[in-house]
């Protein structure tokens, strides 16, 4: 009587820790100790020939039957270093929008971007989780994906190209977003200046404006011959159309005739650069994109069959079969936005975060493809060249 006394005295958590106690002495070795919440009526607790409890109603499951509700061994392994996350703090949620499409070069962008948040101590499926949407070049349904995305209140996107970085912001003005590959974020109205972006978004951009002028002085050194050139761009875009204007204004000097052709699919480019190549001593400028960047190697193929020399804004254009880019290293810009949502998921607000311009810009040459074209390059030209491939 004395000892049963002594039990009722002692507080309710104290005592149902001493009954798990004796649960833990008393269990099979055989069998994992578990507990649910599942409704005493499910499947689980139906089946009395793979489980069975201890008095206090801790429920005790042989080890086979354990690792089978997992999904087998390998799931189990990879069921344990989630627990371990979670043990260390709750997990991050981080959203990729892609303005790209889903092939080996958007790939390779998302890898360069989370190779670096891992090497930041972010590590997928541990204490971070990633949730990536391949967005359509078609607005409206970009729009919808990006409400989708926003839906699921993730700590802060990365948004890649201005239509991603559209759609999301149709959506939401409190989500941190960081943003790559977005031209002059002040004149697309995404934020207040450079050096302090104000709101929700900041990021990196792909280049100046001032740029487009280099890229025409660089297509006319490459073929001097030239008397013609055509802005292949997406007239939808409002960093294409400033891109132009510049190009326009340079034109006099470079003494060419500038013209320009909006595109929006294969068809429309198939057209304007079939129509362009009716006449000689004409060259293509094709502005970024990611109707252009979806449709590179149509851009490529054609411009060889026209005899067309063309320049692009990135090396992967290039190792495509296009003749030549000049721009800025990609993965570098991944890698560094990486740091950005990094420093975000720390604490940081984006408006506090100043937009980062790039500092180095790459010319790259293709000589097959100018080869393929009748071109012959001055010397001087491919001595510049940071890379040339033969």
């Amino acid at each position: 009587m004395k000892s049963k006394n002594a039990t009722m005295r002692v507080p309710g958590a104290m005592q149902r820790e001493a009954e798990r106690s004796a649960a833990l002495q008393t269990r099979d070795p055989g069998f994992f100790r578990v507990t649910s919440n599942r409704d005493p009526g499910s499947a689980v607790h139906r089946s009395a020939d793979t489980a069975r409890c201890t008095a206090s109603g801790t429920r005790l499951i042989p080890r086979r039957s354990f690792f089978a509700l997992l999904g087998g061994a390998a799931a189990a392994t990879a069921w344990l270093p989630s627990a371990h996350a979670q043990q260390a703090g709750p997990v991050k949620r981080v959203g990729i929008f892609s303005g790209f499409p889903n092939d080996a070069e958007g790939q390779n962008r998302v890898k360069a971007f989370t190779d670096k948040l891992a090497a930041l101590g972010w590590v997928d499926g541990r204490n971070v989780k990633l949730e990536s949407i391949w967005a359509p070049t078609d607005a409206e349904r970009a729009r919808i994906l990006a409400a989708g995305m926003v839906a699921t209140a993730p700590d802060v996107i990365l948004a890649m190209t201005v239509p991603a970085l559209v759609a999301l912001r149709q959506e939401t003005r409190t989500i941190p977003i960081i943003f790559v590959q977005v031209s002059d974020p002040v004149d697309g109205g995404f934020v207040q200046s450079m050096a302090r972006p104000g709101g929700n978004i900041t990021g990196f951009t792909s280049f100046e404006y001032s740029v487009g002028g280099k890229w025409l002085e660089l297509l006319k050194e490459a073929a001097p011959s030239l008397t013609r050139v055509l802005v292949l761009l997406n007239q939808d875009n409002y960093a294409s159309r400033a891109l132009l204007r510049v190009i326009e204004s340079v034109s006099p000097m470079a003494k060419v005739r500038v013209s320009s052709a909006g595109v929006r699919n294969a068809a429309e480019i198939e057209a304007a650069l079939a129509a362009f190549g009716k006449e000689p001593k004409g060259g293509v400028i094709v502005l970024p994109d990611p109707v252009t960047t979806t449709h590179r190697e149509l851009i490529a193929a054609l411009a060889v069959k026209h005899r067309l020399p063309t320049i692009y804004t990135f090396r992967f254009f290039v190792t495509g079969g296009g003749l030549m880019s000049y721009g800025t290293d990609i993965s570098d810009l991944y890698r560094q936005a990486a740091t950005y949502v990094d420093r975000v998921l720390k604490g940081a607000k984006p408006a506090d975060l100043p937009v980062q311009n790039p500092v180095k810009y790459l010319l790259t040459v293709n000589l097959k493809t100018a080869k393929a074209i009748g071109l012959k390059i001055p010397e001087i030209f491919l001595v510049r060249a940071d890379e040339v491939i033969e």
